[in-house]
């Protein structure tokens, strides 16, 4: 019979899967296997089940897909890129009566991920759709700098999780993914334009359906994704000379991302003859990750924002001591010694209630940024915190250190409903 012929491929396979009714179409599977997850429009027949504690989602499919598309999201996965994890391929499927059935992918559930149309039918802000444009733009830009072609790409294809006030984006299906050495500017031009075709579509499809704010223009919004895209392009691909004196350069450029409304996790710097380049390579990066990781490297214990303008001067130090190549450490404990420490000691004993120290070493850092700007050139952060303790810090209301404040101000979207997990 048809189970005879059945075969299974995976990087560690479970025994239960042979327990799936593998024999039936999969829109006819019986409920006692499935999860009741919400799932996106696709081509395919999609369907979640439970499997030894764990969700995974089944794709029927041709099998020769099927296994193009497993192999091609394990070549994405080992590039460190948001994408959904493949788990194994079932083919040699056949009814009872001899029919054969498609393929079927399999992939890992994405914990806490939902389809767009499961956000879009829940009351969010009038934002939400620009929001969303945004991650899919930070994801698009990362496969595109790692020479992926998606060739289908849309809100359809993507997975949304929360990521700290904003959303991080996944690829689901990578179908009609190509992977290269490096993309020219007609395959990402191809690659906006079928985005930008699907979204406004997609947007339109739920405006019919009364799920889109009548503020948000689908057209309008689907156009977002080609201006979010080159925005976040050009600065990160965009080289740009500095000088050792310079560091204000790199803050600035940090600044620019930070405005655009995208994070900084890493900073590649090159050096030549004639000065030195400087590349910002992006990761999109989760909730608590900056305070974690300053915690690590440094012991200091703040609040998720105030970490990550902490980490970008502590990146920028690095870049501007020319130690890429140290361990981040090491590099961090002399940060620490040489820059933040010697900053928030210089406040006076009877101004120390006013803010809570990473907060005076942000605003210092701000300080600093504009009189260099002003002046042109690097100025010693030590001039800064002599400036700021005797103009600005005095006239600062005694908050005591009001915990929790963001430092970087970035647009609120309000809460999804319940998170999903798997089981």
């Amino acid at each position: 019979m048809g189970r005879v012929a059945l075969e299974i491929t995976a990087a560690r396979p479970d025994p239960a899967l042979l327990d799936l009714p593998w024999h039936l179409p999969l829109e006819t599977w019986p409920e006692e296997h499935l999860a009741a997850l919400p799932r996106g429009i696709s081509r395919h027949v999609v369907r979640f089940v439970k499997l030894s504690h764990r969700v995974l989602a089944v794709k029927e499919i041709k099998t020769d897909i099927a296994f193009r598309e497993y192999h091609m999201l394990r070549a994405l996965g080992r590039l460190d890129l948001p994408c959904v994890e493949p788990f194994g391929i079932v083919s040699g499927r056949e009814q009872e009566d001899g029919t054969v059935l498609d393929g079927c992918l399999l992939t890992r559930h994405l914990q806490f991920s939902l389809p767009y149309r499961a956000l879009f039918s829940q009351t969010l802000r009038p934002d939400t759709a620009k929001r969303l444009i945004d991650a899919l733009a930070v994801l698009l830009v990362r496969l595109h700098l790692e020479g992926f072609w998606w060739g289908d790409v849309s809100l359809s294809n993507t997975l949304f999780r929360r990521d700290a006030g904003a959303f991080a984006a996944y690829l689901v299906d990578a179908e009609t993914g190509e992977l290269h050495q490096t993309l020219t500017p007609g395959q990402r031009e191809h690659d906006l334009d079928i985005a930008r075709v699907n979204i406004a579509g997609e947007l339109m499809d739920l405006e019919a359906g009364g799920l889109l704010h009548e503020s948000a223009d689908p057209i309008e919004t689907s156009n977002r994704i080609v201006t979010r895209y080159t925005d976040l392009w050009e600065e990160l691909t965009g080289l740009e000379r500095f000088e050792k004196g310079d560091r204000w350069r790199v803050d600035e450029r940090i600044r620019r991302l930070n405005e655009l409304g995208f994070d900084v996790d890493e900073l590649a710097i090159s050096t030549d003859i004639g000065g030195t380049t400087i590349q910002i390579q992006p990761k999109v990066v989760d909730a608590g990750h900056h305070s974690r990781r300053l915690l690590r490297l440094t012991g200091l214990d703040v609040e998720e924002n105030q970490a990550r303008r902490l980490l970008n001067d502590l990146d920028a130090f690095r870049a501007s001591q020319d130690r890429q190549g140290e361990d981040e450490e090491i590099v961090a404990h002399d940060w620490l010694a040489r820059i933040y420490e010697p900053v928030t000691r210089t406040v006076p004993r009877d101004l120390t209630a006013k803010l809570e120290p990473a907060e005076v070493f942000h605003e210092v850092l701000e300080h600093r940024w504009y009189m260099s700007e002003r002046a042109g050139h690097d100025v010693p952060i030590e001039d800064a915190i002599q400036d700021y303790v005797k103009t600005v810090l005095p006239g600062k209301p005694d908050e005591k250190s009001v915990l929790g404040v963001d430092t970087v101000e970035m647009p609120v979207i309000a809460m999804l409903g319940d998170e999903i997990g798997e089981g």
